[in-house]
C-alpha cells in the first residue's frame, strides 16, 4: 500500500504543554506568531495556541536557510515548526508562563498561512471600540481573556451537566419551532413554507415542554438550552440566550433550593475554588424591597434602607405625614461620612432622585452641633432625633429620605444606595453573596396598559392559603415563585408550577385570557392537566449571566462567542440582512415600503 505523505507538520504537542520533562525530546508545533523578537543573530518566536505559548528560537548556527525564512514571519502567521526542547539558559526563566523554563531549537519550518495585518492588537486590555471588536471577532476570540472566558463557559458546561446526571435528571431536548404563545416579551416568528399564513415562534423558554415532560413522568429534567426574545438589548441581555432549565415532580421549593445550592456550590468549587456554604439566605420580596430597594438585592455593601414611615406619619411635614397616610411609604438610609457635601452637591443629588422618578429628595446632615436640612422648619428636634436614631446615622452622616408610592419609594432609594456604593468604594468584588427572595406577588399592575400581569409567567401556583382569596380579588395574592441572587444579579428563576387544569383556568381568567383564548394558545397544555399530572416545579438559571460573574466581566458579550450588539446586529456575518423576492415568495411574504 503506497504510503501518503503528510500534508505538513501535525503537531506532537500544544504550545501550553512543554515542561522541563520534555527536555531532549524531538517535537512538532502548530500555532499562531504571537509575538517576534529579533536580537541579531537569534529571533525568538512565542508561538500560541489555545492551551498557551511556548517560546521558539530560530539562529542561523543551528540552520541557515530556516534562520533566513524566520525573518519573514510576521504577528498571526500560522506555522508549523519542528525543534528540539533546550532548557532555557540561566537567568532567562519566565514565570509567568507554565512553559517558561524551556525554549523549542527549530530545525524544520512550515507557514501554513500568512496573514494581514490584524486590525487591532491582540492582547487582553485592548483600547478599541466593542462594535470593532464584534466585527472581527474571528481575532477577538484570540485574546487571551476572550478564550479564558469560553473556557470557563465549557467548564461549567460540563459540570452542570455531570450534577444534573448524579442526581438521576434526564437530559430531554425540546423544540425550536414551537406554537407562538406571547405573554411575555415578544415572540421571534418564523413562517412556515408549507402551510400558508402560519407561523413558528422560537420559544422565549421550554415552559410548557417541560411541564408537559412531568406529565408524561419524566420527573427530573434539564437542558441546556437556547432561548429567544426580541425585547430590548443591554449588557446582561441578548436575543438569544442560554439557560440551564430545570423541573422536577413531586417536590416543593424546598426541594428546588437543595437541588439549586448543591448546583452552586459545584460549580464555585470546580471553577473558581471558592466554597460557599449552603443552605443560602432567603428573604421574602418585600423584605428585599424594603430592606434594599431592590428584587435582586447587593448585600455586599451594607447601606440598608430603613423604613420611618410610623415615625413621620403624625409629622407637621405634609410631604412625610400625607404621603403616608394616603398608603405610600417615607424611608431612607445613611451614606456615611457624607454630611461633608456641598450644597452643589446636594442639588445634584436632589435632580437624580427626580430623574429617577421621585417626587423629590430629603437630606438631613447630622453634624456635631446637630441637624442641617432644608426641611428644618417642618420637622422639631425630636422628629430629627427620631430619624437620626432609626436610621443609626452619627455626626459626619448624610440621611437620604425619599416619600413616595410603596413602590416609587424602595425603588429610588434602590438606585440611590447602588450609585452610593460605588461613590464610597464600598463594592467587594471579592465577596460572593448568595441569597433567595421569595414570596413574589403572583401578578403585577400595569398602568399603561391598566391590567394584570403574571409577574413571573401564567403558570405560577399561587400559595395554597392565597387560592381560595384569588377568587375574588387578584390582590395580596401571592405566587409560589423564587428567584436566585449573586451579587445583586438575578442568576436563576423558577416557581411551583399549577398542575390542574380548574386553578389555571382561574390564573387564566384573571389575566384577561378568555376561555377561547386559553384554548387557541394554552389547550394543549390544560388537556395534558387532564390526564394526571403531578405536583411540580422548576427552575432555570442564566447561564450566560453566570458566566460573567463568574468571569468577572462586565458584559454577557464578553463570554457569547458570537453575540448580537444592543440593536440586535451581528457586525461579523452581517445579520439580520435582506433576503430575495423569491424566498418571499416562497414564504407568502411581501415587504411594505
Amino acid at each position: 500500500m503506497k504510503k501518503t505523505r503528510n500534508a505538513f507538520l501535525k503537531r506532537t504537542h500544544t504550545c501550553g504543554e512543554l515542561r522541563k520533562e520534555h527536555i531532549g525530546e524531538t517535537v512538532v508545533l502548530n500555532g499562531w506568531v504571537d509575538t517576534r523578537r529579533d536580537l541579531g543573530g537569534v529571533i525568538f518566536i512565542d508561538l500560541r495556541d489555545r492551551y498557551g505559548i511556548s517560546q521558539i528560537v530560530f539562529a542561523p548556527q543551528h540552520h541557515e536557510e530556516i534562520y533566513r525564512r524566520a525573518q519573514t514571519l510576521r504577528a498571526e502567521y500560522v506555522i508549523a515548526v519542528k525543534g528540539v526542547v533546550e532548557h532555557r539558559p540561566e537567568g532567562t526563566y519566565n514565570p509567568n508562563i507554565p512553559t517558561g523554563e524551556v525554549d523549542v531549537i527549530v530545525q524544520e519550518l512550515e507557514i501554513l498561512n500568512k496573514a494581514e495585518t490584524p486590525p487591532f492588537h491582540i492582547q487582553d486590555r485592548v483600547d478599541v471600540n466593542e462594535d470593532h471588536r464584534l466585527r472581527y471577532r474571528y481575532i477577538d476570540l484570540r485574546r487571551p481573556v476572550m478564550r479564558n472566558n469560553l473556557l470557563m463557559r465549557h467548564k461549567m458546561a460540563q459540570a452542570a451537566r455531570r450534577y444534573f446526571n448524579e442526581h438521576n435528571f434526564i437530559e430531554i431536548e425540546t423544540p425550536v419551532l414551537m406554537k407562538s404563545t406571547p405573554e411575555g416579551a415578544r415572540d421571534f416568528l418564523v413562517p412556515s413554507r408549507i402551510n400558508k399564513g402560519k407561523f413558528y415562534a422560537l420559544p422565549q423558554s421550554p415552559q410548557t415542554y417541560k411541564q408537559i415532560l412531568m406529565v408524561s413522568g419524566f420527573d427530573r429534567y434539564f437542558q441546556i438550552v437556547k432561548c429567544f426574545r426580541d425585547e430590548d438589548l443591554r449588557a446582561d441581555r441578548q436575543p438569544e440566550f442560554t439557560q440551564i432549565d430545570v423541573e422536577m415532580s413531586f417536590v416543593e421549593e424546598e426541594n428546588i433550593f437543595a437541588m439549586s445550592e448543591g448546583l452552586m456550590v459545584r460549580l464555585l468549587k470546580e471553577v473558581l475554588d471558592v466554597e460557599v456554604a449552603a443552605p443560602f439566605d432567603q428573604l421574602t420580596f418585600k423584605e428585599a424591597m424594603e430592606r434594599y430597594g431592590s428584587d435582586k438585592p447587593d448585600r455586599r455593601f451594607g447601606l440598608e434602607i430603613v423604613t420611618l414611615s410610623d415615625i413621620v406619619k403624625n409629622v407637621s411635614f405634609k410631604v412625610f405625614s400625607d404621603t403616608v397616610n394616603n398608603g405610600g411609604a417615607v424611608a431612607g438610609f445613611v451614606a456615611p461620612g457624607c454630611a461633608s457635601y456641598t450644597r452643589n452637591q446636594l442639588d445634584n443629588l436632589v435632580d437624580l432622585t427626580k430623574s429617577l422618578g421621585a417626587r423629590g429628595l430629603v437630606y438631613v446632615k447630622v453634624t456635631e452641633n446637630g441637624f442641617e436640612t432644608p426641611v428644618q422648619k417642618f420637622l422639631s428636634q425630636d422628629d430629627l432625633s427620631a430619624i437620626t436614631e432609626a436610621v443609626g446615622a452619627v455626626a459626619g452622616d448624610l440621611i437620604l429620605i425619599v416619600a413616595d408610592t410603596w413602590k416609587k419609594c424602595y425603588e429610588v432609594l434602590g438606585d440611590l444606595r447602588l450609585e452610593f456604593g460605588k461613590r464610597l468604594d464600598r463594592m467587594q468584588s471579592n465577596k460572593i453573596d448568595l441569597l433567595w427572595v421569595t414570596e413574589f406577588p403572583l401578578f403585577e399592575w400595569n398602568e399603561e396598559d391598566k391590567r394584570y400581569y403574571a409577574m413571573h409567567h401564567p403558570f405560577t401556583s399561587p400559595r395554597e392559603e392565597d387560592i381560595e382569596k384569588l377568587k375574588d380579588s387578584v390582590e395580596g395574592v401571592k405566587a409560589r415563585a423564587y428567584d436566585l441572587v449573586m451579587n445583586g444579579n438575578e442568576i436563576a428563576g423558577g416557581s411551583i408550577r399549577i398542575h390542574t387544569p380548574e386553578l389555571q383556568s382561574l390564573v387564566f381568567e384573571k389575566l384577561g385570557i378568555g376561555r377561547k383564548e386559553a384554548d387557541e394558545k394554552f389547550g394543549f397544555l390544560l388537556n395534558a392537566f387532564k390526564y394526571g399530572a403531578p405536583p411540580h416545579g422548576g427552575i432555570a438559571f442564566g447561564f450566560d449571566r453566570m458566566v460573567m460573574l463568574f468571569a468577572g466581566m462586565k458584559s454577557i458579550r464578553d463570554v457569547i462567542a458570537f453575540p448580537k450588539t444592543s440593536s440586535g446586529l451581528s457586525l461579523m456575518d452581517g445579520s439580520p440582512s435582506e433576503v430575495s423576492d423569491e424566498q418571499l415568495k416562497e414564504l407568502h411574504l411581501k415587504i411594505r415600503s
